[in-house]
Formats: C-alpha cells, sequence, structure tokens
C-alpha cells in the first residue's frame, strides 16, 4: 500500500523540474514570437534574431563561439553526432577505424559505439576504470594510436557520480591530434563546463538534468573538427543537423545553463552537506552496504550504493509506497533486471551489483526531505532482504 504522507523526489539525475525562471524564458515563443527561423518574412527574421541571441548565450556559458555550437533534441543526439559523426568523418578522411571509450558511458555512447563497429567495421576499445570507475589519463595514452577515429569518456557518471580528469584527458587526445568527446549531460548541472579549460574537441548537453525543458541539447563541436551529420535534409545548425528549430526549448535551454552556471557555488554549497550525511548514515546504519563511485571527486548532489542480498527493483517501490523516488542506477536501466554495465566495469560482484540504489539532491532538496528518508531506508532494506 502506497503511504499517503508526502511524496519526497529524490531522482534529480534522472530529470529535473523546470525552473520557473526557465519557463517565463520560454514562454513568449510559443504564441508571441512563433515563426519559423528558416522564414524570410518579419516573423521569421524575428525568430532567427532570438536564436542566435541565445546560441551566443550558450556560448558564453561554454566559453566557445556561437558557431561552434550545434542545438540537437537532447542529450543522446548529442552523443550520437559526436562519435557516429566523427568516426565516419575520421574514416572518410585518413581512414581511422579505431574508437576508444571507456565501459562506464551513458548508453548513447557505448550502444552507438558497438553499432557503428557492428555495421561499419570499426573496432570499439575500452579504457580500464578503476574501482571508483575513473579513467587514468595514462591509460588513454597507452591506447591512443595514429588510427583511433575518437575517444569519448564520461565527464561525470550518472550512475556513480564519479567526475573524470577530462582535462589531462583532453590534454594527451590534443597532443595526437585526436577528436576528443566528453558526455557532460550529468555534469554540467554543477560543474563547470569551459571547453577551452577541459581541453575537448566535442561537449554533450541535455537541458533537462539542469533544470531547462526535456527534448533538447546541445552539441559543441570546436572549429576544424571533423564531423558529418547524422540527421540530413535541411540547411539548419550550419547543414550539420537538418530540422525546424525548437525556439521555445532551446531559449530554455540556453537560460537554464546561464542560471546554473550563476548559480553553481550556492547550489553546491546547499547540496553537499546533504549529501555527505545520506552517505555516512547509509554507509554506518545499513549492514551490507557499500558506496559506489569515489568520494571524491564526486558530484554534489549524488549519492549511489548497492547492498548484498538486495533485489534493487523491489527496493525502488518498496521506497517509493514510503513515498521516496529514487533510482537503480541510470533511469534508461529502470526495470532491467540485470546489473548495470556500469556497476560490473567496477568489479562488482554480481549479487552486490542487483541490489543498488542511487539517491540525487535538486535545489529544492531539504535537510527535513533527508532526514525522513534516512529514518526509512534501513527499515525498507531490511524488510527487502526478508522477502529475497
Amino acid at each position: 500500500m502506497k503511504s499517503s504522507g508526502p511524496k519526497t523526489y529524490l531522482d534529480f539525475a534522472a530529470t529535473t523540474p523546470v525552473d520557473p525562471r526557465v519557463l517565463d524564458a520560454m514562454l513568449p515563443y510559443f504564441s508571441q514570437d512563433f515563426g519559423n527561423t528558416s522564414s524570410v518574412h518579419y516573423f521569421g527574421q524575428r525568430a532567427e534574431a532570438a536564436l542566435e541571441e541565445r546560441r551566443i548565450q550558450l556560448a558564453l556559458s561554454l566559453n566557445c563561439q556561437p558557431s561552434e555550437i550545434v542545438f540537437t533534441s537532447c542529450g543522446s543526439e548529442s552523443d550520437n553526432l559526436a562519435v557516429r559523426g566523427t568516426a565516419l568523418a575520421a574514416r572518410s578522411k585518413r581512414n581511422a577505424d579505431h574508437i576508444l571509450i571507456s565501459p562506464v558511458e551513458h548508453h548513447a555512447i557505448s550502444k552507438t559505439a558497438q553499432q557503428i563497429a557492428r555495421l561499419h567495421g570499426f573496432e570499439v576499445e575500452y579504457l580500464p576504470v578503476d574501482e571508483a570507475g575513473r579513467v587514468d589519463p595514462q591509460a588513454v595514452a597507452d591506447r591512443l594510436r595514429p588510427t583511433t577515429a575518437v575517444v569519448s569518456v564520461i565527464h561525470a557518471n550518472n550512475e556513480i557520480g564519479t567526475i573524470n580528469p577530462i582535462a589531462e584527458i583532453g590534454n594527451i587526445c590534443r597532443e595526437r591530434g585526436i577528436p576528443f568527446h566528453t558526455d557532460s549531460v550529468q555534469a554540467a548541472a554543477y560543474l563547470p563546463v569551459d571547453v577551452q579549460e577541459l581541453n575537448v574537441d566535442l561537449l554533450s548537453l541535455g537541458a533537462h538534468k539542469f533544470y531547462g525543458p526535456k527534448g533538447v541539447g546541445a552539441l559543441f563541436v570546436r572549429q576544424g573538427t571533423p564531423i558529418v551529420p547524422i540527421l540530413t535534409g535541411g540547411s539548419q545548425e550550419s547543414g550539420m543537423r537538418a530540422g525546424t528549430h525548437n525556439m521555445p526549448y532551446i531559449v530554455g535551454l540556453a537560460e537554464a545553463l546561464h542560471l546554473a552556471r550563476l548559480e553553481r557555488e550556492q547550489r553546491t554549497a546547499h547540496l553537499l552537506p546533504l549529501r555527505e550525511r545520506i552517505i555516512g548514515c547509509v554507509l554506518e546504519e545499513v549492514p551490507q552496504a557499500r558506496l559506489t563511485g569515489a568520494l571524491d571527486p564526486r558530484l554534489p548532489n549524488h549519492a549511489s550504493f548497492v547492498f548484498e542480498g538486495v533485489d534493487g527493483n523491489t527496493l525502488l517501490m518498496q521506497l517509493d509506497n514510503e513515498g521516496f523516488a529514487c533510482s537503480s542506477g541510470s533511469a534508461c536501466k529502470t526495470g532491467d533486471p540485470e546489473p548495470s554495465d556500469v556497476l560490473m566495469a567496477i568489479g562488482l560482484p554480481r549479487e552486490w551489483a542487483l541490489g543498488s540504489l542511487r539517491i540525487t539532491l535538486g535545489t529544492s532538496s531539504t535537510a527535513s526531505d533527508v532526514d525522513r528518508f534516512l529514518a526509512t531506508l534501513p527499515g525498507v532494506v531490511k524488510r527487502v532482504r526478508e522477502l529475497s
């Protein structure tokens, strides 16, 4: 029976609500400034001016040129364009056929790389990671080849919270002239995404992870990086991504990232003590519990665990009955009875990996939310173990 008490959302890594300020910025583009950016008349010109204004705003947040931004439908499309588009361009230009990724990437990266290998004859090589899911820059250096088409390493892991040394990896790739991509979809809410400091050639974003709308993303493509479009048919985005511009959502993306950059320190200061309380209490009060991912560096809003002898899906359902919305890892893995690729890659035994739990906080999370959750979790874990 579901609890009739308060409902507490603790799954901000899956998605976030739209910030009211972001919604206010978006609303005029649904009805007032509704023109198509490809139209030559007054209404189209207003829409095109707004598009370029928001492109400039996003470029300021990323510290890049406006011409280096490609608007997409989501982070997954950005990842697809980065990996597939760069790999195919490298094959065409220099006969490159080697793709280097980590084994803890989002499926938008890993499954795209696997499909390219299957259909186009590329070789996919997986970088080693440590028990926290972190990539050693030296491991990248050791595996780069003249035929490496693209390297992709996730910025901050959506499932276990670990932050990778992206700037160091990017520097190595730059010295060797190999395109380097990072999936910053989860990172952008709380980490700087300055593409110059990160030394990246490509960087993916998805607005709904940082209080923007679902259904819009962006890909930074450094000028001079060979890449071919994967969505063709129109001249939008300088020919890099066909399709009518989703102006309300593009406005929302740019505004949301602007706010995330301005308020990063304030948001982190609010969330870090709450996250630390969750990690400390869970490890102290729940038997046979392990933290997954690095304790530091780690996303400030992210706590994730595995529990021995616990079915993760049953745990989620029981917590939902108690009024708490959490996740067992990636939102894309919900309902899958198999351990996640990420948890297996960091070397967890299957009996532990099946019992995963991710708690992610947001700007609206409070100390009382955390206290109620921590008062509930040990009893729920005990109950789930008894049901197993």
